[in-house]
């Protein structure tokens, strides 16, 4: 399945889209009840094996049709031991899931085999605990060893890379990119920023691309900041070196903060075109981004508009 692990195409600036919210497009715009928020639970079931198929379709059409490449996602972002007591999983059930999630995007990458530009597979890597509020500290250390178990089962799947989504501190980003780096994987950071474009944990998002890049001596191959929407921390971009070390995007539709989000009974899905156009102000203003995707309360329609905004 391998194709792109010593030489990501992404990293020549051409642009790239990938998926959105998928969680929140399958359970309230699909109807689609996805246990524990762990997609990969769908795969264990014909129908949302195949709803979760159809909901990577639409993207990777949209990427074949917009002459562009595309990042494609394992869906594995929950498949690790924190979730284990939760889902009723063992080791050997996650990763089976794993491996799974690696054949299922493995396979979709075979049906898009026409797309002009290269499909990326990455293995989703979620961080140890909630990705709006972090419970504790996580040592460098020991977010090592805690990774490196579900990185190893992607890296032995075959995916080009792996991306630690929605991370809430630097410390746990380091370990991951050291966990990936020994198993000879490249690696994405993206790390969740609050309304005021810091880390949950108060962290500047600047102290924590610095932080990491100096303890992996730049092992990250880029950046990305997710779930948040663009107003969110277009205020703390500059021109200072760790903001050229972020490629992609995945935001919010949502201006509302993350307790407010977690509260929510509905969704708030914004207004894609509005969404859109905070994606070109940070591209104005990032000329490096060319890593487009999106967050909680998004979908196609406002990857569409992203791409029709920014790309095409």
């Amino acid at each position: 399945m391998t194709r792109y692990r010593t030489d990501l195409p992404q990293l020549d600036g051409r642009p790239y889209l990938t998926d959105a919210g998928c969680e929140t497009d399958l359970i309230f715009n699909k109807g689609i009840a996805i246990r524990e928020f762990a997609a990969h639970t769908l795969l264990d079931d014909p129908t949302g094996r195949e709803a979760l198929a159809n909901y990577y379709r639409g993207f990777l059409s949209l990427a074949r049709d917009a002459n562009v490449g595309f990042v494609l996602d394992c869906p594995t972002w929950k498949a690790h031991s924190y979730w284990a007591d939760d889902l009723g999983a063992s080791e050997a059930d996650l990763e089976r899931a794993n491996r799974d999630a690696a054949a299922f995007s493995s396979s979709l990458r075979v049906e898009y085999e026409d797309n002009a530009e290269p499909i990326v597979l990455n293995g989703l890597i979620g961080p140890r605990g909630d990705a709006y509020a972090p419970e504790a500290a996580i040592a460098a250390d020991e977010a090592q060893r805690y990774h490196a178990v579900q990185i190893g089962w992607l890296a032995d799947a075959g995916v080009d890379m792996v991306s630690a989504l929605t991370f809430t501190q630097s410390d746990e980003a380091i370990g991951v990119v050291r966990a990936a780096q020994a198993a000879g994987l490249p690696v994405v950071v993206s790390f969740t920023v609050e309304t005021d474009g810091s880390l949950p944990t108060g962290e500047s998002l600047g102290h924590a691309i610095e932080a990491v890049d100096a303890a992996t001596d730049g092992g990250a191959a880029y950046f990305m900041v997710n779930c948040a929407h663009p107003d969110h921390f277009i205020g703390v971009i500059d021109d200072s070196d760790w903001t050229r070390r972020i490629r992609g995007l995945r935001c919010n539709a949502s201006r509302k903060s993350h307790a407010e989000l977690d509260a929510a009974e509905v969704l708030d899905d914004g207004d894609p075109e509005e969404f859109a156009m905070g994606y070109r102000t940070l591209s104005d203003a990032m000329p490096q981004l060319n890593v487009f995707g999106g967050c909680c309360g998004s979908d196609l329609r406002h990857v569409t508009e992203i791409a029709r905004t920014v790309i095409i």
